[in-house]
């Protein structure tokens, strides 16, 4: 993969399956260089395989699902910069008509059980804010009191000032197809249907951020996960909520805390089909803060009153948050080893493996016994699968313009690391080059994160370009137990470095085409930090990338939209600790060429990060650069802008090519 073959990145969202078992939609978005943002339309595919075909021709549709009668079909339409709004069509095809028009777009929604209404989150803004007040521009707003540790979050921006809140939409009809009513007036008490956008109910006030939703099966309740505890601002729990709909709809109905105060991470809720709460979060300890090399779990509430059941082993059972709940249990989704599994669990803690194998799956429905999933694997960035007694049979053939363009094969390797521990990851070297290869150390992100088997297009350019690429997942990383990703904390730059370190050596020493006279090392996020951490205290590398680094770590108490708990758990909150784990600290030590890159509008790592890195280099006379991106944030390299994301690929290149340079990535 080349640079400018970013275009022929196509994912795909979780699929929803018509109830009749027959189809399945998704959306299928790619970067576009040209409109040079992301784009994305619905897709409808067989499950028989006999046909796959385009159904919307939005620039932006996304998050589909079928109506439970499988009359309609909904999803969140993004037209031009506007902000998303639900849409329905008729599910055999058809106009999408606009269901919503909140000024800032809407979040997480779903469908009653009798088809005929929407609950959906969408962010309030105050009043004076956010467009509410015509010509009143962001720069002539009222300044901000803030009175909170949280109140920004990266890509989003001021939380206090527009917290999300449940809204309800019904969803008119006429004959059985969507249409809307005009409102009702003394001159016309019953008014014929007309394009107007209906009016939705507001289910929740207050000073709280509202999030994953689900209807009780007769739909008299919404079950919500919610911060609305005293300490919200100074902890990470949440809790669940339960939304009487019963009562008057000119009233804000009464909402009922249905979790027993355990100080748990929440980050999704479905109800059974008896009643029962199933939910997956994280304990997160005593003081709420606990997070470190902590994977969500799956946790059943059988009655109201009753509390939680844990079903699954915290020690080593990793959940990536995805939940869906059939007849016989939950599906969810398990990180292991650089894949992420299928798993049913039954309500006494029993676990059947659904899908499992050289991928990830990333979304999952289900419609009696046909199960259908969203994944990736190492040669596509997302397909449809059936999965079928004999396995995962694919549905669709999106990457098959990816594959064309080329894919380097992984190759997996464990190492022995210093202390007898085990260092598992994956090597990729160019195809067709004789002469030993120039090595890219590349360490991911997170920490609590694992770099996987799927097609990876950073690592796909690099070894395109001429470099053997080196990846692992160090101790501190997800999808290895609870002890391998806890082992870090408030230890930040020891076994993780030396992992790193000895994985590199044993890719090395078992590779003969590996040129170890020659390596680079590279990272962004906590892969930026222990790229910084590496290079002050190992001096072989011809260059490095230290991206979006999280690289001082006192600085980021009060700066990062998670820095009020983040280095607390993390390094500690001991000013000697912090600077025993501070790349900032050892900057005087570097003498490798150090490419800074980052993104202006940064919340997470902000810019301040790279640029106080950066400047201690300068002053020290190291060959340094810092690139700075406007108007991006965190993700820059994952959901930036195309030409950004390119951008930053040429810059990245041309800096190998000047410090590293290689037979296809020769500079001039």
């Amino acid at each position: 993969m080349k640079p400018s073959d970013l275009p022929l990145l196509s994912s795909v969202s979780r699929p929803t399956i018509h109830p009749d078992g027959t189809r399945a939609v998704t959306a299928v978005s790619r970067p576009d260089l040209d409109a040079d943002r992301a784009v994305g339309q619905l897709w409808s595919v067989r499950l028989d395989g006999s046909d796959a075909r385009r159904i919307t021709r939005g620039i932006s549709d996304s998050s589909p699902l079928f109506s439970p009668d499988g009359s309609l079909l909904a999803f969140v339409r993004s037209p031009g910069e506007g902000p998303g709004q639900l849409h329905i069509m008729a599910a055999e095809g058809g106009e999408p008509l606009q269901l919503t028009d909140q000024k800032l777009g809407v979040g997480t929604w779903r469908w009653s059980p009798d088809s005929r209404a929407i609950a959906f989150t969408a962010a309030v803004a105050e009043d004076g804010r956010y467009g509410t007040v015509a010509n009143l521009g962001s720069n002539a707003e009222p300044p901000r009191r803030i009175t909170t540790l949280k109140y920004r979050s990266n890509g989003f921006g001021y939380t206090t000032d527009r917290r999300r809140h449940v809204f309800l939409v019904e969803v008119p009809r006429v004959d059985g197809e969507p249409s809307y009513p005009t409102a009702p007036s003394a001159q016309n008490p019953k008014p014929e249907p007309s394009a107007g956008i209906p009016t939705p109910r507001r289910l929740t006030d207050g000073d709280f951020d509202h999030g994953a939703l689900s209807f009780s099966p007769d739909g008299s309740r919404i079950a919500v996960v919610s911060a609305r505890h005293p300490e919200r601002d100074l902890d990470l729990a949440n809790d669940i909520y339960e939304i009487d709909l019963t009562g008057s709809a000119d009233e804000v109905p009464a909402a009922t805390r249905a979790t027993d105060g355990r100080r748990y991470g929440i980050s999704s809720v479905e109800y059974g089909l008896g009643g029962e709460l199933w939910f997956t979060g994280g304990d997160l300890g005593e003081n709420g803060v606990d997070f470190v090399g902590r994977g969500e779990q799956l946790w059943v509430r059988d009655a109201p009153g009753e509390s939680a059941r844990l079903l699954t082993d915290p020690a080593t059972t990793d959940l990536d948050g995805e939940l869906l709940i059939t007849g016989e249990g939950a599906l969810v989704h398990a990180l292991d080893r650089g894949r992420v599994h299928l798993l049913r669990i039954s309500s006494d803690g029993t676990v059947s493996p659904i899908v499992s194998g050289d991928l990830e799956v990333h979304g999952t429905d289900a419609v009696d016994d046909v199960i259908v999933v969203s994944y990736t694997a190492p040669a596509s960035m997302g397909e449809l699968g059936l999965v079928t007694p004999g396995g995962l049979r694919a549905l669709s053939d999106f990457s098959a313009p990816l594959r064309n363009a080329g894919v380097t094969p992984l190759e997996e390797l464990s190492v022995t690391a210093r202390d007898g521990s085990e260092v598992h990851g994956w090597v990729l070297t160019p195809i067709d080059q004789e002469e030993p290869h120039p090595v890219l150390l590349v360490i991911h992100g997170g920490p609590f994160t694992q770099w996987g088997v799927s097609f990876f297009d950073e690592a796909q350019v690099y070894v395109e370009a001429g470099y053997a690429v080196v990846m692992c997942n160090p101790r501190g990383s997800a999808g290895y137990g609870e002890a391998h990703g806890r082992a870090i904390r408030q230890r930040m730059g020891t076994m993780d470095f030396t992992d790193v370190i000895d994985f590199l050596e044993g890719a090395l020493a078992r590779h003969p085409m590996l040129d170890g006279a020659r390596v680079g090392v590279m990272g962004g996020s906590y892969g930026g930090y222990l790229t910084a951490w590496t290079i002050a205290n190992d001096h072989r590398f011809a260059g490095a990338i230290v991206e979006r680094g999280y690289l001082d770590p006192e600085a980021f108490v009060g700066t990062s939209d998670i820095g009020s708990f983040f280095s607390d758990e993390y390094t500690g909150s001991d000013p000697q600790l912090m600077r025993d784990q501070s790349p900032q600290a050892l900057v005087g030590q570097v003498t490798t060429p150090t490419l800074v890159i980052h993104s202006e509008d940064d919340l997470r790592c902000p810019l301040g990060q790279g640029e106080r890195y950066y400047a201690a280099l300068k002053r020290n006379g190291v060959d340094t650069e810092l690139l700075i991106f406007p108007g991006e944030n965190h993700e820059l390299s994952r959901s930036g802008s195309p030409r950004h994301r390119l951008q930053r690929f040429e810059a990245v290149l041309e800096w190998w090519a000047r410090h590293l340079p290689s037979v296809a990535n020769p500079g001039t």
